[in-house]
C-alpha cells in the first residue's frame, strides 16, 4: 500500500496532523483540560472516574470518546470505501470539518462542553479520513503508531535488515507536523485563545479547495 500512495498524500498527511496538533493542544490547554484526539489516555481516565464512581465525569469521557467514534461514522458514511480513489468526496469531508471547528470555536468561548465535543468529532472526521485514503497507513491525530513503526525500523536497522524508507518518511512526517501544530497552538492560544481552532478550519477548508482543482484539473486530462 505504502508504495502505491501518490505524493500528494504526504503533503496531506503532514498538514492534517498539524491541525490535530493544534486542536489537541487547544483542548488541553481549555477550561477543560481534556485532549481529544488520542483516546487511551481517555479511556484510562473513564476507566479511574468509573472505578471512583465519579458519574458526572464518566458521562463527559464517554461523549468526548462518542464524539471521535462519531465523526468516523461521519467519515464512513461521505466516503463510502477504504481505497484511494480520484472523485470520493474528501472535499466534503474536509469543509465539514472546517464548519464544525468553526462552530466549536463558539461553544468554546461560551464556556461549553459542547465546543470540546464538536473538536472531537472534527478529529475524528480527519483521521478516518486519512486512514481512508491511506488503507490505515497514515493515523494523523495521534502519533502512537508512527513511534511505533520508528521503533520496529530502528530495530530492523540494528539487525541490517531491510527497512520500509517511505514508511519512516511518513512516520517522521507525521509526528513532525503533529509536534509543529501543538508548538504553534500553544503559542496561539496566548494571545488568540480558542480563536486559534480558524487556523486548522482555515486549511481543511484549503485543502478541499486544492483537492476540488486536483480533481477538475486530473478530470480534463482525461476529456
Amino acid at each position: 500500500m505504502i508504495s502505491r500512495l501518490p505524493r500528494w498524500v504526504l503533503m496531506y498527511a503532514a498538514l492534517l496532523a498539524f491541525m490535530a496538533g493544534i486542536i489537541n493542544i487547544v483542548g488541553f490547554l481549555s477550561f477543560e483540560h481534556q485532549a481529544v484526539t488520542h483516546l487511551t489516555g481517555t479511556t484510562t481516565l473513564l476507566s479511574a472516574a468509573l472505578a471512583s464512581g465519579q458519574s458526572a465525569m464518566a458521562m463527559h469521557l464517554l461523549v468526548v470518546l462518542g464524539s471521535f467514534f462519531a465523526g468516523a461514522a461521519l467519515s464512513g458514511l461521505i466516503i463510502g470505501d477504504s481505497t484511494l480513489r480520484l472523485g470520493r468526496r474528501y472535499g466534503v469531508a474536509l469543509l465539514m470539518e472546517s464548519a464544525v471547528l468553526i462552530l466549536a470555536v463558539r461553544y468554546l468561548q461560551d464556556g461549553a462542553k459542547l465546543g470540546i465535543y464538536l473538536a472531537g468529532l472534527a478529529c475524528g472526521l480527519q483521521n478516518a479520513m486519512a486512514t481512508t485514503f491511506s488503507g490505515t497507513v497514515i493515523r494523523t491525530s495521534h502519533v502512537t503508531g508512527m513511534f511505533t513503526d520508528l521503533g520496529i525500523y530502528f530495530g530492523h536497522l540494528l539487525r541490517r535488515a531491510p527497512i520500509e524508507r517511505r514508511r519512516v518518511i511518513i512516520s517522521l512526517t507525521v509526528i513532525g507536523g503533529f509536534v509543529a501544530g501543538g508548538v504553534c497552538g500553544a503559542l496561539g492560544f496566548q494571545p488568540w485563545g480558542f480563536s486559534v481552532l480558524y487556523v486548522p478550519a482555515t486549511l481543511a477548508a484549503g485543502l478541499a479547495l486544492v483537492y476540488a482543482v486536483y480533481r477538475w484539473h486530473k478530470a480534463g486530462q482525461y476529456d
